[in-house]
């Protein structure tokens, strides 16, 4: 059963000013109000006996204990102390402004990774625990519905250990890989897609190394040998898209369409042997526009890492990508484009519009993967046809299924490997339902629908009930039963004005390939 439609802020202006105001101790009169409705508040809780600590979850049936319920976080202002090497922990501050949605007498986070020596809450020491990966806040007055918060942790966070998201250490510093989970293992936060916020990073490093971060620049100043980068967004951003790089780079910018300013970050040594990709954004991101409106976010632009990750990902107005997939002689330029449409046409589906749970992943990569597939085909694709690698995914697609689960059910991650959950069946078996859904539309009604999606949840989270409900609504017919048998059907159903597409028995069907998108492995 599907959760209400998660929203931005009622108040984002509020907010972002709230969250760039000086910070301020509290004063004692203010503590004392606090108090005397904390108080109010344990007169109206009465006899409620409150919910055990320990993790807790919003009931995301891939990630369970992944969220938290009862509260709405608005912003985050995270400082980073980086000593000049990636071995080693980073000193940290974070400080979340959020508004309670229940009473609560605590409050959990999710936070992995690292040590916590202390945390406030609305200026107060409040009492903390671990209890696997959640951090348990019993703050001194229990919390009201409504009331907003200012949560201060004082922390580390440590890139060292398993390679298995948060921090990536590379060459010469460090980035993000948060996606799926992972955004726990760098800072203390509400780590679910559904709960988007504004986010502020101050990155205090050596002076001889560059910081840049998800949003704009709102400059650097020096301490000494140190320098301190601040950055903001203008946009809601859900924590397993934040990005910070921090390494010896070049910052190139340039401008993409309506003046978009763009910014690329990569090894300054390969500056010069990057250039040419770079330059391909501009013309990239106008073949999109053309399709889905305006670019959602305030810059864009391509953080090239020098670190072996086997992956690609769409971290909010900067994409990672490693150097290999730009400096390989094996990959043909072809193959290079279609990974960066691929992770920008995510800005639009995946970062703008989230998705509201875990099993609504297919909607974030059925979308980055078609239009990964149309500009392929339209600029001229080696390997044939758009439609010819459709009916290559529908002969797969049966297989994909038994393996993965149905798109909008997919099974959970195998065990110790959570990234897992981006099989094929998310990419071009999702893709698939893009196809089936315009054959049966038509491709009008199909771009009306695009087009519609990405500016009706724009900055919010949706799933795939609403994506159901919209497409009714633009092709003015009820789609639900068509929809259903190909996001929740074990096998494929027949494709619209293909009735000799054909898909394998699973035990029938060669091995999928390695890889369904060669932006992410399966």
């Amino acid at each position: 059963m599907s959760l209400p439609l998660r929203r931005p802020s009622r108040e984002p202006d509020a907010a972002r000013d709230r969250l760039h105001r000086p910070r301020r101790r509290t004063p004692p009169r203010a503590a004392r109000r606090a108090l005397a409705a904390g108080l109010a508040a344990l007169t109206t809780l009465g006899a409620a006996v409150p919910a055990s600590p320990g993790p807790r979850g919003i009931g995301d049936r891939l990630f369970p204990t992944l969220g938290n319920p009862g509260y709405d976080v608005l912003s985050y202002d995270i400082a980073l102390d980086y000593p000049g090497r990636n071995d080693r922990p980073m000193t940290a501050v974070t400080e979340i402004t959020a508004r309670a949605t229940a009473s609560l007498d605590h409050l959990n986070l999710d936070f992995d990774r690292g040590t916590v020596q202390s945390v406030q809450v609305d200026g107060l020491p409040a009492e903390h625990a671990r209890h696997g990966e959640d951090l348990v806040v019993t703050p001194v007055i229990p919390v009201v519905p409504d009331r907003e918060l200012r949560i201060v942790i004082r922390h580390t966070s440590d890139p060292r250990g398993r390679n298995d998201g948060g921090w990536l250490r590379t060459v010469d510093g460090l980035a993000m890989a948060n996606q799926a989970d992972a955004a726990h293992r760098v800072f203390p936060c509400n780590d679910h897609p559904s709960d988007k916020a504004l986010f502020t990073f101050r990155i205090t490093t050596p002076r001889k190394l560059t910081a840049v971060a998800s949003g704009l620049s709102r400059g650097h100043r020096d301490r000494g040998t140190r320098r301190v980068w601040t950055y903001r967004t203008a946009h809601p951003m859900a924590t397993e898209l934040a990005q910070v790089s921090i390494g010896k780079s070049s910052v190139l910018r340039h401008r993409g369409p309506h003046g978009l300013p763009l910014r690329d970050v990569v090894p300054a040594a390969d500056r010069t042997l990057l250039a040419p990709w770079l330059a391909k954004t501009p013309d990239q991101m106008a073949w999109l526009e053309r399709r889905l409106g305006r670019f959602p976010f305030e810059t864009y632009g391509v953080l090239i890492a020098d670190a072996k990750t086997g992956f690609e990902l769409e971290t909010q107005t900067l994409s990672l990508f490693e150097k290999g997939l730009f400096t390989s002689r094996r990959l043909p330029a072809w193959y290079v484009e279609a990974v960066m449409v691929h992770e920008m046409a995510h800005q639009w589906f995946g970062n703008s519009v989230s998705p509201h749970r875990w099993s609504d992943l297919w909607l974030s990569e059925s979308h980055a993967t078609w239009y990964e597939m149309l500009y392929t085909n339209e600029k001229g694709d080696s390997r044939g046809s758009m439609e010819a690698r459709l009916r290559r995914a529908y002969e797969y697609s049966d297989r994909w299924r038994a393996d993965g689960g149905p798109p909008a059910r997919p099974k959970p991650s195998d065990p110790g490997k959570k990234i897992s959950i981006f099989r094929p069946i998310v990419y071009d078996g999702s893709a698939l339902i893009l196809y089936a859904l315009r054959e049966k539309i038509g491709k009008d009604a199909f771009g009306r629908l695009e087009r519609a999606w990405v500016a009706r949840h724009r900055d919010g989270s949706a799933g795939t009930r609403e994506f159901i409900a919209l497409a009714s609504e633009t092709a003015g017919r009820d789609l639900s039963g068509f929809l259903h048998g190909w996001l929740y059907g074990t096998k494929t159903p027949p494709m619209p004005g293909h009735p000799d597409w054909k898909s394998q028995p699973p035990s029938a069907a060669p091995a999928p390939p390695p890889r369904a998108h060669p932006g992410k492995p399966a």
